[in-house]
Formats: C-alpha cells, structure tokens, sequence
C-alpha cells in the first residue's frame, strides 16, 4: 500500500497506511475510517444521542432490552422508554429540584434499574456518579468529598453507608421507587438542554498517588465513544444471513468504565443484555446456557477460567460468538488456550482507561483477533504517540515509550484535583498513559508494562500507595511496600513486604487481616514477605522493581 497525505489548514504530511505512524508530526493516527459526529456546538445529551441510534425493530417487536439472570424479570425497550420517562418526570416534578449540573452519587449492585437510572439522570443534565457499592466507609466519605453529591440512589443494603446530602436517598429496591417507575407519566417533560461540552459522569480510578480520583467523562467523550461503536458495527458488519439477535451477558459491574459504557452501547444497538447482580462462574454458564448468549465483554482471568474450568463441560455454550476482553492485558499463552477448548468462539482484545473513555484501541474482525498478545488497533477518531519516558522524544512504530493519546473521548480532568489532571494532561490535550507500549508494523498496539505502579487485580486498579498508607498506621509495623505478585487467575495480587517493629511478632494473617478491615474486598493483600528493609532511592522513592525481583525468588506467606 502506498502512503497518503493527509491535508490540515497549515500544511499537508504523510501517513504510512499499515502503521498509522506520521514521521513529520511523530504521530500515529487511527486506520479506522473517519467516524461522522454530531457538531460539537449542538445541545445533546448522551440519552438523547443514545436513543436517536436504537432501532425502530427493538421498539416495534417488544424485545427485551434487560433481564435479570437471577430473577429472570425481563424488561423490554417499550418498558425500558417508559420507565425512563416515569423516573425523569418524577425527579422533575418532586421537591428534590435536582437539575442540571448537579451531582447523583449510585451506590447500588447491577440492576434492572441502574440504566434506567443512568438514562433518566444523563437526560436531565444530572451528573452520575457510580461507586463500588462494596466501598468502605473511609472510601465513601473521600468520594463524597470529592464529587459533592446532593442526592443518593442506593439499595436497602447499600443506603446506610451514605450520609445525610441535601436532597437525601432514594432506595431503589423500596416499593416506592418501584411504583414510581411502573406509573404512567402523561405530564409532558421539561426540556433540558444540555451541552455536549458538559460533563455526564465522574467515573472513579485509582492515581498512582493512592488515593481515588474522579474522572470527569463529558456528553461529548461519551457520544464519540458509542458514535464510534455503532458505526463501525455497521461500516465492518459482514452481512450473514439469519444472524441470530444479540444477546449480551454482563458479568462486568457497570460502575467501572468497561461495564458503564458497553451497557450505553449495548442499548443504543438494540441488543438485549443479561445483567448479574453477583458473579459466580456457574451461575454466569448457566446464564448462557439458559439465555443463548452471544456475546459477553470479559476480563482476562475469566478468560483464563473458561480455558481451565471442567465446569463448562456441564453447559451448552455454542451460542457464544464472541468475547471482548478488556480491563487488564491477555496473554498470549491465555488466550491460545482458550480457542484450542472454544475453536468457534472469536475473542477480541481492546485497551482504555477510565480517562479515555474506557476506549483507545481494539480489534475489529476475525483477522485482527488473530494478533494474539496485542490489544488492537488505534481507535476510530484517536491519534497516539509512543514517547520515550526518559528523554520525552515522540519514537516511531517497534519502539516502545509511554503511551500517549489524544482524541474525542479523553477525559475533561480530575475532579477536585487541578494538579493531577495538569500531570496527566498536557496543554495540546495529550492524556500521559503511564503505560509502556509499542506499535507493530502493522500497526496494533501491545502493552508492555505499567510504567504506573498500578496492581491490576482482575479488572480493577489497586494503588500501592493506599494499601502502604494503611500498613503505616500499624502499631506494630515500621515500614512497608506493595507490589504486584503475578497470579494465574487474577492476573496481579497485591504483596506486601512489611519491617516489623522490634518486639513485634505481628504474623503475615494479622497484617492481611488488619488491611482487609479497612479496604475493599479487591484491594486486599493476598500475599506477606517480612523484610529488615525496604529499599528507596536517595530520594526515598521505594525501589518497587527490586522488590519484585526479591519476592519472584522467595517464599512469602499466602491467602
């Protein structure tokens, strides 16, 4: 293929079409085609835009848009309208006058009424803020702080960690709420009209400074993220005869970025979606068994459970199409395993950040699924550079470098927190990754390491400088590292190395114990190594790759 120029107001530079890679600009740019946007100048709302793209077929032919695989409650997309409009005219006429800009704290588990929720809310300019509804009360209260939420939405086991806010908490589980959403609401809606430059979600991540950071994800970031979806779907849809009607399985929470966003595209196509209150591996076989899954967005260890488990002997899986994996990077060796036991089974690998949108590459098709070990292609609208974290020189294709990414779907900022967003965005809009990558020659895009000090437990992101944090307000403890220890099933675990205090006999149970008290169940330390030391630069910096040496070649005490 030769290369083509691509042509600005100022001057015109070529592109190498297999890599995407720019030596003029030093820039790589996407090989998706150019996805067409609504104007940016044009009041919209991500319900509206989300809404405008769903089939007149998913109305008209009362499929089903959600169904709870534990109760089996189906909800169609004429149920689903409904309810959305029954909620948004209730939060418009009731005392609460909860408008435009303000914040919506959920704290609540997957649900029938979470989209609902997100829709409703997002349509009435209303800011949503989904936390871990298995957060702590220390976590709750730095969150609270954070996003200065004026209104709850919870569940009768959630609603008693939240403290009083202006406009109180709804329990979403209570009869009230549920006769609410069953009214027929014939009061006309107070039209809002929201720009796209205003924000619709805080969306949590972990810093590498510790503590938890919301990420400020705009209509905009988030129409661009689904605009594109949706019509690459169409543009790379290969046309089969008698496909069957996608039936998504989700075993993601839909707080976290992965589950947020694939929830708003699954419904904008459409699709019909299979949530899990709670996840179990049987339970999730059975579902697909029972349901005819098609497709399910997954994260590497459930991959890893799928190629090892005897259980999905038991069930019938051939309605499976198709997995993406996202969240944390697969392995090569994973992912062979997995088409040796599922041959008919495509598995698709992307890559995001909550920054981004939770896109910025993926795979598209069986020939790209092919390039195990890589997670995809640039995605549509999004321009990278691999920049080399000592220097800051912008590196061409089979160099690796920090990655760094600019396009429609990245972040506005932190909330709350002006220092971090100037050191993660740049003034040309370049969201810094902290992750060490490359590009091949053909242009797919592989994760090296984290340049951050990040522990990717499973799909979520534990910050070392929490859990040491914590390990200092121990009596009984002196000093303390985290690490991450590399785990078959979860893909890290986080391990602390912990110097005692002179006359303390605190075992490695007492630590993990102590730790668990005060943290998410994710964010536990699985793994204890007692040391005289712990090793620092001459600035104090712990030497977190030394300690990763010392605990691959040394026994430790386990959970």
């Amino acid at each position: 293929m030769a290369n083509y120029t691509k042509h600005t107001h100022s001057h015109s530079y070529t592109i190498d079409p297999n890599t995407g890679y720019c030596s003029q600009s030093r820039t790589f740019h996407s090989l998706r085609p150019i996805v067409p946007l609504p104007p940016p100048s044009q009041p919209l709302s991500l319900t509206d835009y989300s809404l405008s793209l769903l089939p007149e077929t998913a109305i008209s032919n009362n499929i089903p848009a959600l169904i709870d695989s534990a109760t089996d409650h189906h909800l169609t997309y004429p149920t689903f309208l409904r309810q959305i409009k029954s909620l948004t005219s209730f939060l418009q006429q009731s005392r609460t006058s909860l408008s435009k800009g303000h914040v919506a704290l959920i704290l609540t588990p997957s649900s029938l009424h979470v989209p609902v929720l997100y829709f409703s809310l997002l349509s009435l300019g209303v800011i949503v803020a989904p936390a871990n509804p298995l957060s702590s009360q220390s976590e709750l209260t730095h969150l609270i702080q954070l996003t200065k939420p004026v209104i709850a939405f919870a569940t009768s086991t959630t609603a008693s960690k939240i403290p009083n806010l202006p406009f109180g908490t709804i329990v979403i589980d209570s009869p009230s709420f549920l006769s609410i959403l069953d009214s027929n609401s014939n009061s006309e809606l107070r039209r809002v009209e929201t720009t796209q430059s205003d924000t619709a979600a805080i969306l949590f991540s972990s810093g590498t400074t510790g503590k938890i950071k919301g990420v400020l994800l705009t209509h905009r970031n988030l129409i661009a993220l689904i605009g594109g979806f949706c019509y690459l779907k169409h543009a790379y849809d290969d046309g089969v005869e008698n496909e069957p009607h996608p039936v998504s399985l989700f075993p993601l929470p839909l707080f976290h970025v992965f589950g947020f966003f694939m929830l708003v595209r699954a419904l904008a196509m459409g699709e019909t979606l299979v949530l899990m209150q709670r996840f179990d591996f049987e339970g999730m076989l059975k579902a697909v068994q029972k349901y005819r899954i098609t497709y399910m967005p997954v994260s590497p260890p459930l991959v890893t459970a799928f190629a090892k488990s005897e259980l999905v002997k038991k069930y019938d899986l051939s309605s499976i199409r198709l997995l993406g994996s996202g969240g944390a990077p697969l392995g090569k060796e994973v992912a062979e395993s997995f088409k040796t036991k599922f041959p008919n089974v495509e598995i698709v690998q992307g890559y995001g950040l909550t920054e981004s949108g939770g896109g910025a590459a993926r795979m598209i098709g069986f020939d790209e699924a092919k390039h195990y070990g890589s997670v995809g292609r640039l995605a549509e609208n999004m321009e990278a550079k691999i920049v080399d974290p000592v220097t800051g020189e912008a590196l061409s294709p089979g160099q690796k470098g920090e990655l760094w990414l600019r396009g429609p779907t990245i972040m506005k900022g932190y909330v709350g927190d002006d220092k971090a967003t100037v050191e993660t965005l740049d003034s040309e809009g370049w969201l810094k990754t902290g992750d060490l990558c490359y590009f091949d020659s053909d242009g797919f895009l592989f994760i090296v390491d984290r340049l951050k000090e990040l522990i990717k437990y499973k799909a979520y992101q534990v910050p070392p400088a929490e859990l040491e944090h914590i390990l200092h307000t121990n009596p009984e403890i002196a000093d303390a590292a985290v690490i991450p220890y590399p785990d078959e099933d979860a893909g890290q675990i986080p391990m602390a190395f912990v110097v005692r205090k002179p006359g303390s006999n605190i075992t490695a149970a007492q630590v993990m114990e102590y730790v668990a008290k005060q943290v998410a169940p994710y964010k536990k330390i699985r793994r204890v190594s007692f040391v005289n030391s712990i090793p620092k630069s001459p600035a104090g910096k712990i030497l977190r790759r030394e300690l990763v040496d010392i605990a691959l070649t040394s026994g430790s005490s386990k959970l």
